[in-house]
């Protein structure tokens, strides 16, 4: 049974580049001469003249990656997207429960009972959907049917949240980036599939900028002085996904491992 489970779970990580597979022709993208996106392009222009964020976004993964996971069976490790031999600089309790989670290669991680994958978690398994209006920005998860709101109508971040597994997020712009601030996270996700931790005094600070159509820079600062002993920081890059759109992709529903065998 085991066996089984590890190798379904390996597929559906192979499987994940494939995520969407409607043809669908996203509208008012530049293209080139032969119809092609032009994803080299300047980004289109969004809300407050800002550029636009808007997209379906799939990670790209270091060669890392699949270097490890040609040796594991588990999800996003956030060290790959770190230079080698970074320490993260854990308070003593955050170390020990790294430790545990990391050598059971994520064993009992949230995701495998169908529970949210964290921040920045869920960003780097499947693929994700911006969509922006003037005064809220969606964050639309493609596992699970999950979504983050970002609130840009100029509220602040409350001072007395209740805990949410992708907490409560405000944003603004700073010249071209987009910066979101969430508080008010619960202490049951997880950083990534290996168990990198936080606690309910967790804030992430994350740093959007789109340099051109096809590519998204997305900088985030994890800042938990109860895991922590001094905030940190990774970066991560996306590529577009255009003329494709969401399939529903819930635990008891996953149809893009079976549309992969025929691509």
């Amino acid at each position: 049974m085991r066996k089984r489970l590890l190798a379904v779970l390996f597929f559906v990580f192979q499987a994940a580049a494939h995520a969407q597979w409607l043809d669908y022709k996203t509208p008012g993208l530049p293209r080139t001469k032969d119809g092609k996106p032009d994803l080299a392009a300047p980004p289109p222009v969004g809300v407050n003249g800002k550029p636009s964020l808007e997209g379906i976004w799939q990670v790209v993964n270091p060669d890392r990656v699949a270097i490890r996971r040609a040796k594991e069976i588990v999800g996003p490790n956030l060290l790959d997207w770190l230079p080698e031999g970074t320490q993260i600089p854990f308070q003593p309790a955050g170390a020990t429960l790294y430790k545990k989670r990391s050598e059971s290669l994520g064993v009992g991680r949230p995701s495998s009972v169908c529970l949210p994958h964290g921040v920045p978690d869920a960003m780097l398994l499947s693929h994700y959907k911006l969509v922006q209006t003037p005064n809220v920005t969606l964050i639309l998860y493609e596992e699970f049917n999950h979504f983050r709101q970002v609130f840009t109508d100029g509220r602040k971040l409350p001072t007395d949240l209740p805990e949410a597994w992708f907490g409560y997020s405000v944003g603004k712009w700073e010249g071209n980036t987009f910066i979101v601030d969430t508080r008010g996270f619960n202490d049951r996700s997880w950083l990534d599939d290996y168990g990198m931790p936080h606690t309910e005094a967790l804030h992430t600070t994350e740093r959007f900028e789109r340099p051109n159509v096809g590519n998204l820079n997305v900088q985030i600062t994890i800042d938990d002085p109860k895991a922590y002993t001094k905030p940190w920081s990774v970066m991560f890059h996306f590529r577009l996904q255009p003329d494709n759109e969401f399939l529903e992709d819930i635990c008891d529903n996953e149809r893009d491992a079976q549309h992969a065998v025929g691509r």
